[in-house]
């Protein structure tokens, strides 16, 4: 489904919405038995931080999350009120390869069911990640217009 946001406030609806969705994913994909991994796909300025901002308001993340195209991955405790104790947040935009994730214990991530990953730039370490990921593309249209599909 393809949504056009021309504000925040519809892109925190759709992270809202998204969360939603991610909570029955994870429900009818137990058998998978690891991390739910969301692959947000698009290029700079597409909207993809943002929504990842918006997601993590809606999992009471209270920090300000920037993204971690410097240090790569950034993990968020969570509160433990919803169906995921930990929030990583992967910026691979300079990485080449998934092996170069495997130093920081992404295959380790990988197994917790706990876990949601959020990685933007996913398509640089796709020989890393797994056949289910979730996958929502980004495109900018305008200053104030992004189109997400999902």
């Amino acid at each position: 489904m393809k949504i056009i946001s021309k504000s925040l406030a519809e892109t925190d609806k759709v992270a809202r919405d998204f969360l939603k969705e991610l909570q029955d994913f994870k429900k009818t994909n137990q058998n998978a038995g690891g991390a739910v991994v969301v692959g947000l796909f698009g290029e700079l300025g597409s909207g993809k931080t943002t929504f990842s901002q918006a997601l993590g308001r809606h999992l009471r993340i209270n920090e300000f999350m920037t993204s971690p195209t410097f240090v790569i991955e950034k993990i968020y405790k969570l509160d433990g009120k919803n169906d995921f104790t930990n929030l990583i947040h992967i910026d691979a935009y300079r990485l080449e390869k998934g092996r170069e994730l495997e130093v920081l214990g992404f295959k380790e991530l990988l197994k917790d069911p706990q876990n949601l990953i959020l990685i933007e730039w996913p398509e640089r370490v796709a020989d890393i990640l797994p056949d289910n990921m979730v996958k929502i593309y980004f495109k900018f249209i305008s200053e104030n217009e992004r189109e997400i599909e999902k």
